[in-house]
């Protein structure tokens, strides 16, 4: 079992910045890939950004491209989305997800809770 803790969000100005932050913690070893996602009300839950399991491959969301920048460090099992030049448009619930793949359960998600993060204008 992986469980997935996510903090950092809050009440930003447009302009601002936040560092959301995913703690994991469990059968970390089986996480591959990860992800921060957002959902606003009335909308479906979107990809925001994800990291491959080493870190190298990064992909993000266009509309955040230039502005957020995700990392992980698999030493301490954190996950990270810095958030820059926010837009009101970027409010919503972020949540954190990992890939997980076990040979027993085989492939699967695992979501942390949310955060909230509400850009004012």
């Amino acid at each position: 079992q992986v469980q997935l803790v996510e903090s950092g969000g809050g009440l930003v100005q447009a302009g601002g910045s936040l560092r959301l932050s995913c703690a994991a913690s469990g059968t970390t070893s089986s996480m591959n890939a990860m992800g921060w996602y957002r959902q606003a009300p009335g909308k479906q839950r979107e990809l925001v950004a994800r990291i491959t399991r080493g870190g190298t491959t990064t992909n993000l969301a266009d509309s955040v491209k230039g502005r957020f920048t995700i990392s992980r460090d698999n030493a301490v099992n954190m996950v990270y989305l810095q958030m820059n030049s926010l837009k009101p448009e970027d409010t919503a619930v972020y949540f954190c997800k990992a890939e997980i793949f076990t040979t027993t359960t085989g492939f699967r998600d695992a979501w942390g809770q949310g955060t909230q993060v509400t850009v004012s204008s």
